[in-house]
């Protein structure tokens, strides 16, 4: 019996090792002129069964199914003095890259130098990493990315199961909204690149210097708490293959806008590279509170007003094609024994957005359709980009790595906005006018050690810099009114009173800084060679978090007998000196409150531990706990007294488990669950009101929200037919505890949103993700064709409670009852989501393709009230088709179409209050679901020319 065993041990031992398998791929050149070595023989040693193919016309080759270890290769050719490289290591599931020469047979042989890294950017390596991940993930790789020419992280994610994208740049993932994500990159949390809603803007992050995005949807000790939809980890790329320089130039064109005349106004100074003058800052020598500027009389403040520039003149313009340009650089060199590498990209884009969108505000009485405000804005805005990577990286020995990480990104949009419509309920024609601009600065920079203590211990460590900026210098809107009906001159309204929505100008600036420390320890039990040994990790994380913001306004307003005659005038006078004079034309007042300013402070501590328990050879538990205490403060300086306005001191326990069992060697199940949290950001918090003209709509904090938590529970099956396919059917269910809703306020004939706490919410569904590749078909065609298809199915539901805790018109805290549905959809989450999208690539003939299917289901985009129906955001079927055909490894083409069925971005609100937008004959009010704002963004067409100067040696 002993024997039997011992003999059954070592066959299972055998096919274990067996089934442990990698893949070693490289180039081989000649050592003298760096040329491609076509058909050299690459082989493994010491194998029973031998091993070995041969380089192609590029000098390249692939071995699959590597037995993991620590192998010889030898490499020939005739001429060629044979190589072997000895200590070649081969990992379960991955990919080691091997680059070397060799020399002619005539020559001595020299120094053998053996280069090999972990391949981690390339499809199969993807779905290896997301097989290995004890948590339920899935991802995107740089090869992908390549294939379907996404322009930045935006883009690309969209391929990844039930994710979606909203305005082109915020990431939902299973439907629900952006404030449920947690954003990292290369492993810290990332600042938000929004000043009014917790979100990160995924179009900030350029296609071109990401190596693969993975995203969680489940909870792992080691990962921050605080989401409901996922975590997403966006890795930049780390060390280049070889030394390279390329270059690339993209021209855009957009219908509707390429080739437009379009009105616009100026910014002066650099405004290309999203800065602008000095002029367009308010002047240092302005009295600091509104009530000193308010006393003095209105000569003295006319005499202020005209220190600003009169650049409210509107100037025509043809838009011109869109431009992106990229230049990447990578180097690699040794210091003496240190192999340092850099990687640099540099990536500029000016890009152009005009559209006509149709806007409406209803009664919602008793009547359907009974028109409030109906206008249509001709919109057009100019964004630009300047965006930096720079990275360097030194192994100073095999078993210590060092890395400095920094990514920059200069935004900036210039948006001018002409409104021409109807207020019915004032009896008003009107003619509006807003010239924005906003200038975003980010930084992230990060510098980061991985050690191995041995074989079974590796400890890491980052520290890093953060900071956000966010500038609106100078925000001029006018309204111009008659009576309607009436071919009266239009004049500028001038309330007595500074009004947000009514002529004035509008700054505001913010800066802050975070400051994060990352430490993680990781140990292995038993064979560190294993493909799963046991492991536990434990690390810990702080961040602090510095905000201060500050807005101010001012507002123009009549004075004297000639004032009337002054309004008239068109937009580029009416504003000179010789009106704005305090006696008989216009003064100014400022109209800016103590609480249009605040600061915000965020101490944020973590500590986790996790480990795994195996029960036997197929089912895994990872247990882990993570502890996170948050401390959250509100400072605003009222009536000059600096008050605090909101303390949070919240910890929170994070349980997780997460449970794998190995049906086959190519299918899983797993189970998982995990205690998360959702915490309000500073903006939705601060009782500041901001007045979005965009929407016709007011903004303002709630301080009494608190923060959420949600218990998720997931299933999932997965299968892996070849290393780069995937099959799985995943089930899931979320409760929450007071999540966070945008809220539609109490406001007759115009709109006002909110921030409120939920009672609570459950949300459940399915998600289904097919990769599938035909690499065994008979047909060329065919083997050259892959297919990537997923598909989300949601349900979910709020119970409001009795009581809707908010502010009101005036910002006074209110304990609402029976305002709203006291059951509905959770805001901001589809029912469904579909992306599909087929590839084409022949490496050999340089052709690359892909169409590319993505829509969403109808979702809140706010919870309304008795007074105001709910606003949804409806589906859009969004098509791409996409082009590349590659020269001599050095020259790059690329033709590519998106959103070629151009339907409408439309907003519709639920007058019939059934939860569905459409026409049903069968209500009592048919046709009553209401358009509230609707536009087309125009199809995009693109060409880029990408050159390479220095060949990349790794192709994956």
């Amino acid at each position: 019996m002993k024997h039997l065993i011992l003999i059954c041990s070592l066959v299972c031992l055998s096919v274990s090792a067996f089934s442990q398998t990698g893949i070693l791929r490289g180039t081989i050149r000649d050592g003298k002129t760096n040329e491609a070595i076509i058909g050299a023989t690459v082989q493994i040693m010491g194998l029973a069964t031998p091993m070995g193919g041969s380089t192609d016309v590029n000098g390249q080759f692939e071995l699959s199914k590597v037995p993991a270890g620590t192998h010889t290769v030898q490499i020939s050719y005739v001429s060629y003095k044979t190589k072997s490289v000895p200590n070649v290591r081969i990992e379960s599931g991955n990919a080691t890259v091997l680059e070397t020469d060799l020399l002619e047979d005539n020559q001595q042989l020299q120094e053998v130098v053996v280069k090999a890294g972990r391949t981690t950017n390339t499809e199969i390596a993807v779905v290896t990493e997301i097989k290995q991940i004890k948590a339920m993930a899935v991802g995107v790789s740089a090869q992908q990315i390549q294939k379907s020419q996404d322009r930045d992280a935006a883009a690309a994610i969209r391929r990844v199961p039930g994710v979606s994208i909203v305005d082109n740049r915020f990431v939902l993932i299973r439907g629900m909204g952006a404030r449920y994500n947690s954003v990292l990159i290369n492993d810290v949390i990332t600042p938000s690149s929004e000043v009014d809603t917790r979100s990160f803007s995924f179009d900030l992050v350029p296609s071109n210097i990401i190596d693969r995005m993975i995203v969680y949807k489940t909870g792992l000790a080691e990962l921050p708490g605080d989401f409901a939809g996922g975590a997403i980890k966006i890795y930049t790329k780390r060390r280049p293959e070889q030394n390279f320089f390329d270059a690339g130039v993209t021209f855009g064109y957009r219908g509707g806008t390429t080739g437009e005349t379009v009105q616009s106004h100026s910014r002066g100074g650099l405004n290309w590279l999203g800065l602008w003058s000095a002029d367009q800052q308010i002047p240092s020598s302005f009295p600091e509170r509104a009530a000193d500027f308010n006393s003095l009389n209105s000569l003295q403040r006319s005499a202020y007003a005209q220190l600003l520039p009169n650049t409210w003149a509107l100037q025509p313009m043809t838009v011109s094609p869109d431009m992106r340009v990229a230049l990447n650089f990578g180097r690699r060199f040794d210091v003496g024994n240190v192999r340092v590498s850099n990687l640099t990209s540099v990536n500029y884009a000016m890009t152009n957005q005009a559209a006509n969108v149709e806007l409406k505000l209803y009664d919602n009485d008793v009547n359907a359709n009974s028109v409030a405000q109906q206008y249509n804005d001709a919109t057009y805005a100019r964004g630009t980009r300047l965006g930096v990577l720079h990275n360097w990286s030194a192994r100073i020995s095999p078993l210590f790595n060092l890395e400095w990480k920094t990514l920059f990104n200069q935004l900036s949009t210039t948006e001018t906005v002409q409104r021409v419509g109807q207020q019915i309920a004032n009896n008003s024609d009107v003619r509006a006018i807003s010239e924005r601009f906003e200038n975003r600065s980010i930084l992230t920079t990060q510098l980061a050690g991985e050690h191995t203590i041995s074989d079974l211990t590796k400890v890491n460590w980052i520290g890093s810099f953060g900071y956000t900026g966010r500038w609106e210098p100078d925000w001029k809107r006018a309204r111009y009114i008659r009576t309607m009906g009436t071919t009266d001159p239009f004049t500028i309204a001038t309330p007595q009173d500074p009004t947000a929505n009514e002529v004035g100008r509008f700054n505001s600036k913010l800066h802050e800084y975070s400051y994060s420390g990352v430490g993680n320890i990781e140990h292995a039990f038993g064979n560190p060679t294993d493909r799963e040994p046991n492991r536990i990790k434990a690390g810990v994380y702080y961040e602090q978090k510095d905000r201060d913001f500050a807005a101010r306004f001012y507002s123009y307003n009549s004075i004297g007998d000639n004032a009337v005659t002054v309004r008239g005038q068109d937009i580029g006078s009416v504003f000179s000196p010789q009106n704005v004079n305090g006696s008989n034309g216009l003064t100014m007042l400022d109209g800016t409150r103590d609480l249009d300013s605040y600061r915000g402070f965020n101490r944020y501590y973590a500590g986790y531990v996790s480990g795994d328990v195996y029960f036997g050879s197929r089912t895994n538990l990872t247990i882990g706990f993570r502890g996170e205490y948050n401390d959250q403060s509100l400072r605003a300086s009222i009536n000059g007294v600096d008050t605090r306005l909101v303390s949070n001191k919240i910890f929170s326990p994070l349980p997780s488990l997460n449970l794998t069992y190995k049906l086959t060697d190519r299918a899983n199940v797993r189970l998982a669950y995990s205690s998360t949290i959702n915490r309000p950001e500073f903006r939705e918090l601060a009782p500041f009101n901001y007045y979005d003209f965009n929407l016709l709509a007011d903004i303002r904090g709630n301080t009494t929200l608190t923060t959420a938590t949600i218990q998720n529970v997931d299933a999932k099956w997965e299968f892996y037919p070849t290393s780069g396919e995937l099959i799985s059917v995943t089930g899931f269910y979320k409760h929450f505890i007071n999540p966070i809703e945008s809220f539609l306020l109490l406001q007759p004939n115009s709109l006002a949103y909110t921030f409120t706490n939920a009672q609570s919410a459950q949300n459940y569904g399915v998600e289904i993700e097919v990769r599938k590749g035909f690499t065994e078909s008979s047909s060329q065609f065919l083997k050259n064709v892959s297919v990537v298809g997923n598909l989300s199915l949601i349900k979910s539901q709020v119970n409001v409670g009795d009581v809707v805790t908010a502010p009101d018109l005036g910002g006074e805290i209110q304990k609402y009852q029976g305002v709203t549905d006291a059951k509905r959809p959770l805001a901001g989450q589809s029912p469904y989501l579909f992306n599909a999208g087929i590839y084409y690539a022949a490496p050999k003939s340089g052709w690359q393709g892909n169409i590319l299917y993505n829509v969403f289901g109808q979702r809140i985009f706010a919870v309304g009230n008795i007074r105001n129906p709910t606003v949804y955001e409806m589906p859009r079927h969004v098509v791409d088709l996409n082009l590349t055909r590659t020269f001599a490894n050095r020259v790059e083409i690329r033709l590519g179409i998106q959103d070629i069925l151009n339907q409408y971005v439309r907003f519709s609100q639920d007058f019939n209050r059934d939860g569905k937008i459409g026409n049903d004959v069968s209500s009592q009010t048919p046709n009553a679901d209401q358009d509230i704002r609707k536009f087309r963004r125009g199809s995009y067409y693109t060409a880029s020319v990408i050159y390479t100067f220095g060949r990349r040696v790794i192709v994956p």
